[in-house]
């Protein structure tokens, strides 16, 4: 095993981040170098920006050694010394469900929310108040103080426990992020002020996973996510929250499972890598449909596949045909050239498993007293009723696809009581 000398300074808050020599970005992306016999940085240009495809300047400490004319010695191979004890890592820290909930201002409308919310705003001009209104029921979609018009990307996993939320300010008319603030992400767990907060986020839009019947689709940024499930229901949407964040322990939970990856522009090539060092977990496919269509400057400006789909109405999307294989010209719509085929998924002759699981599940709870809203057209009054009359059509039905819809109540409204603890 080969100890380096000159590491990459590891993060430990913004002062250990500097300003690229190469793109002088305002926000800190710059990485130094360190000698880790000194702990000194080894010069101000020798570093890496994070902003890989924007940027990529990488001065490594070999090359600043060879332009310099400076003597530089590989270090020798040390011997293995096992450690005699490995912590355990410590569990999870998760948000509480209150903070959730207040973020959530569910006792208001969503024209009353996007006063507050910004990206809200930008859903109901690009939709109207009816898509938009289920995008926000359905992914969460939150409002935050921290700035003025903010929006909470919550990060909710399959057991309804909220690892962190993703805060960031959209421009209402464009749906842009606003890049001009001293920090343009931030963090929840952050703002709570807890210490010992111990992260281990998720998926964006993993809750939505518990629906094992769609294939999904993974995308960088929470925004195209939300955007392209409008575009594209047939997938479930979510989101790993930038171009290097596409790793194993965010898709363990994608095991087994079909999954299509659309990566930003200038990204195809490292997601490509990645599929296959995942491969273990899942089929995945990665889309080269935006390498193909973008300009050059596209291509320098990362575009993304909202940035592309937002060009288009959505209710002229028309999913019928594999993607074509084929170099579309580059004044060709995009609701003619994505055509992307529902990957063949087999189908279940039972639901027993499935039934098994709600009936354990709903027996062992306390159902609310209140009434609930399961999605924009039901409203729940009476749950034993409505449980056990679900239950009934489906151990009656098992397996039949025109019977799928009452699984999928029972398993949204489970979905919806788990987070939501009453």
């Amino acid at each position: 095993m080969i100890e380096h000398r000159y590491i990459l300074e590891p993060y430990k808050g913004m002062n250990t981040r500097y300003r690229c020599p190469s793109c002088q970005q305002r926000n800190k992306t710059f990485s130094l170098y360190i000698d880790t016999e000194t702990g000194e940085h080894l010069h101000p240009s020798v570093g890496r920006c994070n902003r890989e495809s924007n940027c990529g300047h990488h001065y490594t400490p070999k090359q600043y050694f060879q332009d310099n004319n400076i003597s530089f010695d590989i270090p020798q191979p040390k011997a293995y010394k096992p450690r005699p004890f490995t912590p355990q890592p410590k569990p999870a820290s998760f948000i509480p469900v209150g903070v959730f909930k207040q973020s959530l201002q569910i006792d208001i409308t969503v024209l009353q929310v996007a006063e507050t919310n910004h990206f809200v705003q930008f859903l109901i001009n690009l939709f109207g108040v009816e898509v938009a209104s289920q995008l926000v029921s359905r992914y969460f979609i939150a409002t935050s103080k921290h700035w003025n018009g903010a929006t909470v990307f919550w990060q909710i996993d399959t057991q309804g426990k909220v690892r962190t939320g993703k805060i960031m300010l959209y421009s209402p008319t464009t749906g842009k992020r606003v890049k001009s603030l001293e920090l343009p992400v931030y963090w929840v767990h952050k703002a709570l002020k807890q210490p010992e907060y111990e992260l281990r986020q998720c998926l964006f839009g993993e809750h939505l996973l518990i629906d094992k019947t769609k294939p999904v689709a993974i995308v960088e940024s929470e925004k195209t996510a939300v955007i392209a499930s409008v575009y594209f229901p047939q997938f479930i949407w979510v989101a790993v929250g930038s171009l290097t964040n596409l790793n194993a322990e965010k898709c363990s939970i994608l095991k087994g499972r079909t999954v299509t990856l659309f990566p930003d522009l200038n990204g195809f090539d490292k997601w490509s890598s990645k599929a296959k060092e995942l491969s273990h977990l899942a089929i995945f496919t990665v889309s080269y449909l935006l390498e193909r269509k973008a300009t050059e400057a596209e291509k320098k400006q990362g575009f993304d596949l909202a940035d592309y789909l937002i060009k288009d109405d959505y209710k002229a999307f028309v999913l019928s045909e594999p993607e074509t294989t084929e170099h579309p010209p580059a004044d060709q719509p995009l609701v003619e050239v994505i055509r992307i085929k529902q990957p063949e998924q087999p189908k279940p002759e039972s639901w027993e498993h499935d039934i098994f699981e709600l009936e354990n599940y709903f027996a062992g709870i306390v159902l609310p007293t209140q009434p609930v809203k399961l999605n924009m057209c039901s409203i729940i009054t009476d749950f034993p009723l409505f449980i056990e009359s679900h239950l009934g059509t489906l151990r009656d039905n098992n397996g039949k696809q025109t019977f799928l819809p009452y699984l999928n109540r029972l398993q949204e409204l489970k979905r919806v009581l788990t987070i939501n603890v009453y």
